[in-house]
């Protein structure tokens, strides 16, 4: 594939606006054509952007034989219909985190994609952040010793009335799935799969979490994880990681960072930040990041990503739904299948 990439934009709300806005700063890439559940909808967005096809279903879609690649950027309820919707039609996917609403959602994309051959992979934008990458590069070459401790959060003040997305189960509401895949994907990049998951959880009268802390073991490695996040809270958004010789700590805005500050047993701090390389100053929020690993990858021929693996995925997906299961959250899908 050494033609520019064709994707389509599969949902018109704000991410979707921002995955488009950030892919104008890819050469060799085009949104060709975006869907919506309404014509109205996509002509909208499509008018906005300077996209030439706009279309009222997802199955128009799927079916242009000019989109190479979508982007499934709907609420999570729709991911696994979306993202399989556009297997079928043998299309790539590019799907918007958190992956599914439940791991055995996750699994069914994961085994359709591989027995189609296609390229799949969740938009988890922190894993190809180059700030990120720079990081793990660090830990594992032992900048920090043995990790430890994982410490991160993620929460917003709101308010969101209970009329919002954010608290309808049907929709996949709550902190958990919006914002707390953020800090359990982060423990996961480090430590992998935990062990042992506890939780403890406020929860709405229609029965998501509202605020959410989680404490993740990992036996093997002797570490463990304290993770937040909150649709009730303005949290610091900060993350940290402790090990047997130092510290690495992030800023406000962990998920999408700029820099972080190494910390090691006799030596100054140690601050790395992202250049002009990295996309510094470009006033871009960082997707198009995981936007050129999709490319890469597509061009190289590989139906997975090294930097977001399925299986990593599927791992977050049940750690998620371990942690539901402590917290007594439940969504009208799970009950499926």
């Amino acid at each position: 594939m050494d033609r520019v990439l064709r994707w389509g934009v599969l949902a018109t709300g704000g991410i979707a606006a921002t995955f488009t806005e950030d892919l104008g700063a890819l050469p060799d890439a085009e949104v060709v054509a975006v869907a919506s559940r309404t014509r109205a909808s996509a002509e909208a967005f499509a008018e906005r952007f300077g996209i030439p096809r706009a279309y009222g279903d997802w199955a128009s879609l799927a079916a242009d034989e000019e989109v190479d690649v979508v982007y499934v950027a709907t609420p999570h309820s729709a991911h696994r219909e979306a993202a399989a919707l556009c297997l079928e039609a043998g299309k790539h996917v590019l799907c918007e985190k958190a992956f599914t609403l439940n791991a055995r959602e996750a699994g069914e994309l994961v085994k359709l994609a591989r027995e189609r051959g296609l390229f799949l992979m969740e938009g988890m934008w922190t894993y190809c952040n180059p700030v990120i990458r720079r990081m793990t590069e660090l830990v594992r070459d032992g900048a920090i010793g043995e990790i430890r401790t994982v410490q991160a959060d993620f929460g917003l003040a709101g308010p969101f009335g209970p009329g919002h997305r954010l608290r309808d189960p049907a929709l996949g509401g709550g902190a958990l799935l919006d914002l707390g895949v953020y800090p359990v994907s982060f423990a996961h990049l480090l430590l992998g799969e935990p062990d042992r998951v506890q939780a403890d959880a406020l929860l709405s009268p229609e029965g998501v979490d509202l605020n959410t802390a989680m404490l993740l073991g990992w036996s093997e490695a002797g570490a463990s994880a304290l993770l937040n996040c909150s649709i009730v809270a303005d949290t610091p958004l900060t993350a940290a990681v402790t090990g047997t010789r130092g510290r690495i700590d992030f800023p406000r805005g962990f998920f999408y960072p700029e820099r972080f500050v190494l910390h090691r047993e006799g030596r100054e701090p140690e601050e790395f930040t992202a250049g002009a390389a990295d996309g510094a100053g470009q006033g871009l929020r960082g997707m198009q990041f995981e936007q050129a690993e999709v490319a890469r990858a597509l061009r190289a021929g590989e139906t997975e990503s090294p930097l977001v693996p399925l299986d990593g995925s599927l791992a977050v997906m049940r750690t998620l739904d371990a942690v539901r299961d402590r917290i007594g959250v439940r969504y009208p899908a799970d009950g499926l299948g």
